[in-house]
């Protein structure tokens, strides 16, 4: 597979990185079961086989099932944490996650949460350092000096090389820059051909009676790629939307209208309709790193395909007008 050099880091990455928020399983404190531990092995065993040498974690995935699993395989192979990029992201907290019940989800970018929530981590995928630790979700009582605190402390102790963000907006971004002493190399979004709103923002910008169809602020693709932010899109085959078929349509989940021109794209190019949705991703020059999370191995391998496929610009347009029901203006 084709690799990145993550900007500002030494990193060397491969294009497609594979998500491990569900191979722990349920999203409770029971134990991982035998099928569950099989499959998580045979998925990240074929990511390695297609070349993906990058992971990604976050502290609440599977209630810490997921790093723990992770963790185990990395213990029964010996020599593969030096052969992969880990990553794992904080700040997110659940109800109830701490000493008194009734607490509310919350978000934390507190010292204590970050350097407490990282140890834990390193726990659990039993490792002496990430290779990036992202903020997971901005938090409105952030303390930028108290960002800046951990990730100096983090840092300094070697248990994290690079640190990032995740669902930040450019605001959100220069706030941290401003006090945190680390680049920020990492920015984690959604963005998929059925959430495209990164590329239709800028050219409905100065559309008269437009609205901008994104949750984030303006400009924050530009902004990105401006400061040499990777970007990671998570949920890059937007949630199966357009995979959808007649055969496993339901009233509440019905065939997208550009899932049948996916697959007549897919079926010109002897490829799964995954990797056309992969692939229009890897078309845009920013030079994205989608973050794929299946956790069937023949998934993985037949997203992986991407990395062969390059779309024309006229192509690339085109899957954007069928997933947006109309043309460019």
């Amino acid at each position: 597979m084709q690799t990145y050099r993550i900007p500002k880091t030494d990193l060397t990455v491969s294009r497609i990185a594979f998500g491990c928020m569900r191979i722990g399983g349920t999203w409770d404190h029971a134990p991982v079961s035998v099928e569950v531990e099989q499959a998580a092995h045979a998925a990240v065993g074929a990511a390695l086989d297609c070349g993906i040498n990058f992971f990604d974690h976050a502290d609440i995935y599977t209630a810490g099932k997921s790093e723990q699993l992770f963790g185990r395989i990395l213990k029964a192979t010996p020599g593969l944490r030096d052969r992969v990029v880990l990553q794992s992201k904080v700040g997110i907290r659940f109800a109830n996650d701490a000493y008194l019940s009734g607490e509310p989800a919350r978000y934390d970018f507190s010292y204590e949460h970050i350097t407490h929530s990282t140890e834990a981590i390193l726990r659990r995928l039993q490792t002496s350092h990430l290779d990036l630790l992202l903020l997971h979700r901005p938090d409105p009582l952030v303390e930028p000096a108290e960002v800046a605190r951990a990730f100096d402390e983090l840092h300094r102790s070697g248990k994290v090389r690079h640190f990032g963000v995740s669902n930040h907006t450019p605001a959100q971004i220069e706030l941290l820059r401003h006090y945190v002493r680390q680049p920020l190399v990492v920015n984690q979004l959604e963005f998929s051909l059925a959430q495209p709103a990164l590329v239709v923002e800028g050219f409905l910008a100065n559309r008269a009676g437009s609205t901008a169809e994104s949750n984030l602020a303006a400009g924050t693709l530009d902004y990105c790629r401006r400061h040499e932010i990777l970007i990671q899109p998570w949920s890059p085959v937007g949630g199966g939307r357009l995979l959808r078929t007649a055969t496993d349509a339901t009233p509440a989940n019905p065939v997208h209208p550009a899932a049948a021109f996916v697959a007549e794209l897919a079926a010109a190019k002897k490829v799964s309709p995954e990797a056309i949705l992969l692939a229009w991703i890897l078309r845009h020059p920013a030079g994205m790193q989608p973050i794929i999370g299946t956790t069937k191995a023949a998934r993985v391998r037949t997203s992986a395909e991407a990395d062969d496929v390059t779309l024309t610009r006229e192509e690339w347009y085109s899957l954007l007008a069928a997933a947006r029901g109309q043309k460019v203006p």
